[in-house]
């Protein structure tokens, strides 16, 4: 072999090598979700996409950045701090009214069943009356949610106090440990409860329509620069949520949402059953964006005295193009 023929091959092999290990290489992408909320049934979607590796098929390295609290979502978008935020909605309306360049890009909780649960010694909603009440922020639909369960149980809001608890957290603490008498919560925490005797006085699905609870959400800017990525990104998401939704799954879903929640097998099945036995809608099919439920969002703020009329379209607030180019929309 001549030293001509042995230098191009050697310079093939190097070439190929190079295209490989481009091809391999991962595009690092942050993601923003709130600490406390971490083991919430609302991140299922996220956390199949990184325990079934549908991330890595995608080449991104997605690093999740824990966020100290709801109000911080959007701001840690806006200050460059993160890439793509987990939030629920009408934050994220909030932050767009107020300047911000965030949009929603793909859809997470749709129709969220949070339960009233109190202490043991509460049996209906007028034992309330006089005791204090945890809630979330006052734009948080979950704390509009309970607000609605109380008028219409016919408890006036200057019959209890309330106290600002932000996370599911401290507000199942101020139940069991401090002196809640109710407090609004998700699963698994309200069936957790319900089995050591706490009270479940009524759950939002009585009075709040089909809406988009959560969405993941990024600056628009940023998005149609780096719309390629954006796309696989969503792409994995989706994948995620279309694995949730497949019976043949069932097994393994449940298991990751028992590793996840570090809710007992067996309450994690229950989870299961519920949304999807039949399918309720609390979760997309696909990581789609419920128009009609962005809508039910900003009446539901407008309700809550949080919004006026005229409210905003419902578009003005999110971003189709990814989802629609992967396929999802």
């Amino acid at each position: 072999m001549t030293s001509l023929v042995r230098n191009l091959l050697c310079m093939i092999f190097v070439c190929s090598a190079m295209g490989v290990a481009m091809a391999q290489e991962k595009t690092k992408l942050r993601m923003g979700v709130i600490e406390n909320s971490a083991r919430s049934i609302s991140h299922m979607g996220l956390n199949i996409a990184l325990k079934r590796g549908f991330f890595d098929e995608e080449n991104i390295a997605l690093e999740v950045v824990p966020l100290p609290g709801v109000q911080f979502q959007i701001e840690a978008l806006d200050k460059g701090r993160v890439d793509i935020s987990h939030t629920a909605t009408p934050y994220l309306i909030q932050a767009v009214l107020a300047g911000s360049d965030s949009i929603a890009v793909v859809g997470g909780l749709a129709n969220p069943v949070f339960s009233v649960v109190a202490k043991p010694d509460v049996k209906s909603y007028s034992d309330l009356k006089g005791r204090v009440v945890g809630l979330s922020l006052s734009v948080d639909t979950i704390t509009l949610g309970s607000l609605k369960l109380f008028a219409k149980a016919g408890l006036a809001p200057d019959a209890y106090e309330t106290r600002v608890l932000v996370g599911t957290p401290p507000r199942v603490n101020c139940l069991v440990d401090v002196d809640c008498a109710a407090v609004p919560v998700g699963q698994p925490d309200d069936l957790v409860l319900m089995r050591k005797g706490y009270v479940k006085l009524g759950d939002s699905l009585e009075v709040i329509p089909a809406l988009q609870f959560n969405v993941l959400a990024a600056r628009r800017t940023w998005a149609h620069q780096n719309e390629a990525l954006m796309i696989r990104y969503v792409s994995a998401i989706g994948r995620a949520y279309r694995y949730m939704n497949d019976p043949v799954n069932r097994v393994d879903v449940v298991a990751l949402i028992a590793e996840a929640t570090r809710a007992p097998l067996d309450i994690a099945d229950e989870i299961y059953r519920f949304y999807f036995e039949p399918y309720r809608g609390i979760m997309p099919r696909a990581g789609e964006i419920n128009m009609e439920g962005m809508s039910a969002v900003l009446s539901l703020m407008r309700d809550g005295g949080e919004l006026q009329s005229p409210l905003p379209p419902a578009s003005r607030f999110v971003d189709l193009a990814f989802l629609q180019k992967a396929g999802l929309q």
